[in-house]
């Protein structure tokens, strides 16, 4: 008989719990990728998978985990359910491995284990490469996409690699989380039924903000402008005129996807209507763009929802 742990995150312990159960004598840990699940979540597969590889003198187990694929399978997790992974999340967040204070870097420089207890490589971070530019061939495209751990069809890495190209030409450097935002984009949002043609907005100091929008709609252009208050509600107004809805907005996230004033933002969005929870996710070096190819993409996963329950009820 085998026995298993299912701990859930509400203080804080799923990870600890579970490392507790196996000393105890189980030999089953559920859990999820980046901790996702009920109230709090689950306990992180990538949390205790590491406890257990980095502490083997108390925990003389193995699990049969690639723990390289860890980081990969965690953004791939994030890019599918759109729910973004927190900067200092350990072990696979943005800054799990990052050092700003000056005594954290001297420290590191003089010996990474000062205060690291596992190495970037071991989970799968690699040090971001700027050798990706305007001028990189699709070759070299291709090259870097099978290094970040993607595997692409034809017609898929020929899109990615045209929205890459449009992309080295608005920004200086292009690093390995730039091309995994847009390839991450391009399968979400491939088939989408509703897509920003074009965007323009006017803000600043004298309101009211304006937004001029172009949505694509099962393939007929419909253009429309809108105010709010603020750029954001401008581009969220436009698009619910041109789609009307009584969703809520329930988040409205940005981050940026690298430093610097040319970073791609990525936003993250849910909706909420009638029960139903919807979220959608989007990058790009404007954030109105970003924010409005977001709820779109959210919008777009409304829209299949309600279709599929309509002919759910009338028995189609």
């Amino acid at each position: 008989m085998i026995l298993s742990t299912h701990c859930h995150d509400d203080l804080g312990l799923a990870a600890a719990n579970s490392l507790a159960g196996v000393r105890a004598g189980a030999r089953q840990i559920e859990c999820t990728i980046n901790g996702l699940g009920e109230r709090a979540g689950n306990a992180p597969l990538e949390e205790v998978v590491m406890a257990i590889r980095t502490r083997h003198d108390l925990l003389p187990f193995r699990t049969g985990i690639k723990t390289d694929m860890l980081s990969r399978a965690s953004r791939l997790v994030s890019a599918v359910t759109n729910f973004p992974v927190q900067y200092n999340k350990a072990i696979v967040g943005r800054n799990a491995f990052a050092h700003e204070s000056g005594i954290h870097q001297d420290g590191v420089l003089k010996n990474t284990e000062t205060y690291e207890i596992m190495t970037p490589e071991s989970v799968g971070v690699g040090k971001s490469s700027l050798v990706m530019g305007k001028h990189s061939g699709r070759a070299a495209f291709k090259s870097k996409i099978k290094d970040l751990g993607y595997e692409l069809g034809d017609n898929a890495i020929e899109d990615a690699f045209n929205r890459f190209k449009a992309l080295a030409d608005r920004k200086k450097h292009v690093y390995d989380e730039d091309i995994e935002a847009l390839v991450d984009e391009g399968v979400a949002h491939g088939h989408d039924r509703i897509k920003v043609a074009s965007l323009t907005v006017i803000a600043g100091t004298m309101g009211p903000q304006t937004a001029t929008l172009t949505l694509d709609i099962d393939g007929q252009s419909k253009t429309v402008q809108s105010t709010g208050n603020g750029p954001v509600d401008a581009t969220f107004n436009a698009i619910k005129m041109l789609m009307p809805h009584d969703a809520r907005l329930d988040l409205y996230q940005v981050h940026a996807v690298t430093e610097g004033t040319d970073a791609q933002a990525e936003v993250s969005v849910r909706l909420e209507e009638g029960g139903r929870i919807v979220t959608g996710r989007s990058a790009d070096p404007d954030t109105l763009v970003a924010s409005a190819r977001a709820y779109v993409a959210a919008l777009s996963k409304l829209v299949v929802k309600r279709q599929k329950i309509a002919q759910a009820q009338h028995g189609v």
